[in-house]
């Protein structure tokens, strides 16, 4: 059985570009898509987007807490003067828990995305590296953002950009000291002195207990979550 070819006539194909040409035109004045042309427009991003971390040294008391809670293993601690996160791109999820679970506020999101890197050695960026948002080359003149009226989506477009560092308030934070709530339960391990960042505990031989220098202590709680007897504590300084 052999198929006729179907050969439209000179009227069905001129009104056909007619169509073509509307649309084309319609589309140039008024377009109806909601496809974002990136890089030339950025799409509004909440500001609890998980994107490129920031680390803010100042605020960091050392506490290991974002390594110790990263899924990926993608957070190492680097010795400066002390302790401080970095970071190795090739490993992170973005979960973002390092920044929930940071008491002191120290890691913060940014709405940076988009980071490009020559290699995979360069995307194991240290506590230097990370204290900024990295320079962004941007192509960006406008800014849209998905709106739904109707049951319909909208595409709006703004002649703004989007700032993309995330400006977030720290934490209220109460100052909180180690401290040993049970002296004659200690074993004498010494664990919490090995692993104190701030050189803060000492063992005392004569009497066979730890000291806590209070003004040393920075309430990293490395020290509580070490001891085996769970005797040692955080407590808040009034």
């Amino acid at each position: 059985m052999m198929i006729k070819k179907v050969e439209p006539s000179l009227t069905e194909r001129i009104k056909d570009h007619i169509d073509a040409i509307t649309t084309a035109v319609i589309q140039a004045i008024k377009p109806d898509r909601i496809t974002i042309e990136y890089p030339r427009e950025r799409r509004r991003y909440p500001e609890v987007f998980r994107g490129f971390i920031v680390f803010d040294k100042n605020r960091c008391i050392s506490c290991f807490r974002c390594a110790q809670i990263c899924p990926a293993n993608a957070i190492k601690m680097e010795f400066y003067d002390k302790y401080y996160p970095s970071i190795d791109y090739t490993k992170c999820i973005f979960c973002h828990f390092c920044v929930d679970s940071c008491p002191t506020g120290a890691l913060k999101t940014s709405k940076v995305h988009d980071v490009a890197f020559k290699s995979l050695e360069e995307m194991h960026l240290h506590t230097t590296q990370i204290t900024k948002v990295p320079d962004i080359v941007r192509e960006d003149k406008v800014t849209v953002e998905y709106e739904i009226k109707g049951g319909e989506w909208k595409l709006v477009r703004k002649k703004e950009l989007d700032r993309l560092e995330v400006e977030v308030p720290p934490p209220v934070v109460k100052p909180k000291k180690a401290s040993c709530k049970e002296p004659e339960s200690c074993l004498g391990c010494r664990l919490c002195v090995a692993i104190c960042p701030q050189e803060a505990i000492k063992f005392d031989r004569e009497k066979s207990m730890i000291k806590i220098d209070i003004d040393k202590c920075v309430g990293c709680g490395l020290c509580v979550r070490q001891c085996p007897m769970q005797i040692l504590e955080l407590k808040v300084v009034e």
